[in-house]
């Protein structure tokens, strides 16, 4: 069964990739149901801030709350915000601006002795 929704351009500025993203979805989930990778991924609902973004042309649609924990009003006002609350409104260009910190990838397995 096709998806047969209106859809635009998502642009990734830093990997100059492009994704078709429904205007009814987030810009991550379009880029995920795509296997698509540009945009960090972690829990898709707004709480741990890794799909942390800023939108460079363009605009969006609010698809929930976005957590002033992740995204200041300042930061919001310069066209920050989270790419799985919001949907594009028309074609947008993004910036990624989250990054994803493995928990282990730092210094698991080093014998670096806890103090107590």
């Amino acid at each position: 069964m096709f998806d047969t929704r209106p859809k635009v351009q998502v642009h990734i500025a830093q990997t100059n990739e492009s994704y078709p993203c429904a205007l009814d979805e987030s810009l991550l989930k379009g880029m995920m149901r795509l296997g698509r990778k540009g945009i960090p991924v972690g829990c898709v609902n707004g709480g741990c801030g890794v799909c942390k973004i800023r939108i460079i042309e363009g605009s969006t649609t609010l698809l929930g709350p976005v957590s002033r924990a992740h995204v200041t009003q300042e930061e919001q006002d310069k066209g920050y915000t989270l790419a799985c609350r919001v949907a594009p409104g028309c074609a947008v260009k993004l910036e990624v601006a989250g990054k994803f910190e493995k928990p282990f990838s730092r210094g698991f397995g080093q014998s670096n002795p806890i103090s107590t």
